[in-house]
């Protein structure tokens, strides 16, 4: 049945687009559109909010939250997404650790290229530790850029002394601006989302013409990640980001740091997404992520 699942899902992905480049918000409206697709779990509520003078989603289970909170960076290139369209994912957490979440409205690219979402993404969390939330309750969790998002706003929150959240959980992140990594060849057209040249298009905007070979927007070439929290780093086999998990797992791993390097094989880009009955191999996967969550965010 999984080896089936998982057919029926590439093959959704490699539905026919339209041919060459979208616009910024054909992009965003295409997301918005699959995204809208997931499953949701029944038991969470949703309540929109600010946090560091951005909207945010604050996710909580229905039968109210025990000690700990998720900081959520949604996905989406940078370009695109919202924590609406992470909200299958942020949901899927809260309802598995019992854990609430905020999931952050980040400025996105081109009209607020590199810093701004990471400045967004730091405001945040400087927040929740001004709210006199522990940071040893905290755990960061994102996927895709929003994965990039929960290494590098880590990197930045230390840079200012601030102290650092319990756990990392990353869902296939993208962490190389300078796309250096051999699965961007080797995984050309296995990849059923994703090709350079559509990488390379949105990371341009992000960039906006900043070198990328800097720890904040290549962790997995240039970062020291000396003094992280444990990290756990999701990814599927069918994706050309996947050298960007393998060689941030290294660095990690290299500098000392906790580290689980979580690979699916015949997975898509973040495959998590299919939770709820579509993909065993995501329910899977979450409930890994939720036991790494709930081990380094004990019940007081």
């Amino acid at each position: 049945m999984s080896k089936q699942q998982l057919a029926k899902v590439d093959a959704m992905l490699r539905q026919p687009r339209p041919e060459g480049q979208r616009s910024v918000e054909q992009l965003r409206a295409g997301f918005r559109a699959l995204m809208a697709t997931m499953i949701m779990p029944d038991d969470v509520c949703t309540v929109r909010t600010t946090l560091g003078g951005r909207p945010a989603l604050h996710v909580t289970p229905d039968k109210g939250a025990r000690a700990g909170t998720i900081l959520y960076f949604h996905g989406g290139g940078f370009v695109f997404g919202s924590p609406e369209t992470a909200l299958s994912l942020t949901a899927q957490l809260v309802s598995k650790t019992g854990f609430d979440a905020y999931s952050v409205d980040y400025r996105l690219a081109p009209e607020h290229p590199f810093p701004a979402g990471l400045e967004d993404n730091l405001s945040a969390y400087r927040a929740l530790l001004d709210s006199r939330l522990d940071p040893a309750a905290i755990a960061f969790a994102g996927d895709s850029a929003g994965g990039g998002y929960s290494i590098t706003t880590a990197l930045a929150a230390r840079d200012e002394g601030l102290a650092l959240p319990a756990a990392i959980v990353a869902f296939s992140p993208g962490l190389d601006a300078t796309r250096t990594g051999e699965s961007m060849t080797t995984k050309d057209g296995i990849d059923p989302i994703f090709t350079r040249e559509a990488v390379m298009h949105t990371g341009a905007m992000y960039l906006a013409g900043q070198d990328p070979e800097q720890p904040l927007l290549s962790p997995a070439l240039f970062a020291d990640l000396t003094g992280f929290p444990p990290l756990l780093i999701q990814v599927g086999t069918n994706e050309i980001l996947l050298d960007d998990s393998t060689r941030l797992a290294a660095r990690a791993r290299d500098a000392g740091v906790d580290v689980i390097l979580d690979i699916t094989a015949d997975a898509p880009h973040v495959f998590q997404s299919f939770a709820g009955g579509t993909l065993d191999e995501a329910d899977h996967a979450l409930d890994r992520a939720a036991l790494f969550l709930t081990q380094h965010i004990p019940a007081p």
